[in-house]
């Protein structure tokens, strides 16, 4: 099977956040939804989202060219992702035409504005062609299933199809005790804690370890008492995302250090990213599990971080791509190491892409079920509006209810909807057309 097309679009809406959504030492309020729709001669098309996210892909661009630069700057490499893939349109497989683009893609953000980019900004622009290259490549097939399109050498890693997931919501830096409070009696139990802040705005590294610690100490104040069934330990579980921002091993220890003295350690499911992609320190020896992010855009990146002692890998079908995210799992499968889905303030439609991988993970050691994180419903002005553009997005499968996802038998036979054809979004790059004249707009930076 060839994944073939004749035409695509790519088209941008911009959706305004409920509050500034702060992490990685800075804020959006804004985050721009990339669309694109690629057809083939039989009239059958595919279509695919991204959520463009420019503070989490490359924090330094975002801090040289602001949010609207940098969003212009992403969605003229996918508008160039679009015009090259017409080059690959005969591709085997979405693989295949990742394969393709990523490195091009990569060089000509870098040509635009005469620096080096972070990778992971190109993937980032790559994800919603990805997206509609799978739904297309799924329309094409005999069956549209999606344990039978995915290649049987990458299916191991998807080995369980949970009946539910460990919904997982934000603390990110502005969030009151009385809104954190909301989300425990919510049900949910596992919080994922944005640090790294930049407190002054001055880069200061210890004025940000200090704001970090009151942090966890603020959540496990309000959560140390809080019981829990779905955890091995019974309680609450901390996911610490400290997005890049440490300078060394040493000041991480020093945060985990606090969380020993507060009582708070033995509740850390999971510490992510802890320093910049090019600090290649051994995490080994950290007292808690250790995940690796951004700084994996390929099975070789993978590879070394499970050299340096990381423990687990966040997979992020809608920031890095499907494609990218599957091979991911495949060698963390292959090492015995385990993987679990994160955000990217995705979109309705997007967070169930995500919950495909996500469902099909073996759990994390702590926890009696997979884990998705999701907070979109948290921070977009229009989710409602916007769970009318997924085809199933008033299905059972898209709520949660005690802080988990219940997927049932539903879940797995519609496929999730990923692959069910969205009207509304069709109407939209109808009526908004091709943005293909921003690639002119980000040359005049």
């Amino acid at each position: 099977m060839k994944l073939k097309w004749i035409a695509g679009t790519h088209t941008i809406m911009k959706e305004k956040l409920i509050s500034p959504f702060g992490f990685k030492g800075g804020y959006v309020d804004e985050l721009w939804q990339s669309i694109v729709r690629l057809e083939n001669e039989k009239g059958q098309s595919g279509i695919g989202l991204g959520v463009q996210s420019v503070l989490w892909s490359d924090s330094g661009l975002f801090a040289e060219l602001g949010n609207e630069r940098g969003n212009e700057l992403m969605a003229a490499l996918t508008s160039k992702a679009v015009e090259l893939g017409r080059k690959h349109q005969e591709a085997s497989s979405p693989f295949e035409l990742l394969d393709h683009l990523a490195g091009p893609i990569h060089e000509e953000g870098c040509s635009l504005i005469d620096r080096k980019i972070r990778l992971t900004f190109a993937l980032n622009a790559l994800v919603p062609l990805d997206f509609a290259a799978w739904q297309l490549y799924a329309k094409q097939a005999p069956a549209a299933e999606f344990d039978k399109l995915i290649p049987k050498e990458v299916a191991e890693a998807l080995p369980v199809h949970h009946s539910t997931l460990a919904s997982t919501p934000i603390v990110s830096y502005g969030m009151s005790d009385e809104q954190i409070l909301k989300l425990l009696d919510q049900g949910y139990f596992v919080l994922k804690l944005k640090l790294g802040a930049d407190p002054d705005k001055d880069g200061n590294q210890d004025k940000m370890l200090e704001w970090d610690c009151r942090q966890l100490e603020k959540v496990h104040q309000l959560a140390k008492d809080r019981s829990c069934k779905h955890t091995d330990n019974g309680k609450i579980a901390y996911y610490l995302d400290l997005n890049c921002r440490y300078d060394s091993k040493q000041r991480v220890q020093a945060l985990l250090d606090y969380a020993k003295a507060i009582g708070a350690l033995e509740q850390i499911l999971l510490l992510e990213e802890p320093f910049d992609e090019e600090n290649l320190e051994d995490v080994s020896d950290l007292p808690v599990r250790v995940a690796a992010d951004e700084s994996v855009h390929s099975v070789e990146d993978a590879i070394e971080r499970i050299r340096l002692g990381y423990g687990a890998f966040a997979l992020k079908p809608v920031a890095k791509t499907l494609s990218l995210s599957l091979r991911v799992a495949k060698a963390a499968y292959d090492a015995d190491i385990p993987c679990f889905c994160a955000d990217l303030t995705a979109s309705p439609w997007m967070v169930d892409w995500n919950k495909m991988v996500a469902s099909r993970l073996k759990p994390l050691p702590g926890l009696k079920m997979g884990l998705l994180e999701s907070n979109g419903h948290q921070n977009y002005l229009g989710w409602e509006r916007m769970r009318g553009y997924h085809p199933m997005g008033h299905a059972e499968w898209t709520e949660t209810t005690d802080g988990l996802y219940k997927l049932t038998a539903s879940f797995y036979e519609q496929n999730g909807g990923i692959f069910h054809t969205s009207a509304s979004y069709n109407q939209i790059v109808d009526q908004m057309g091709d943005t293909q004249a921003e690639v002119e707009v980000v040359r005049r930076l």
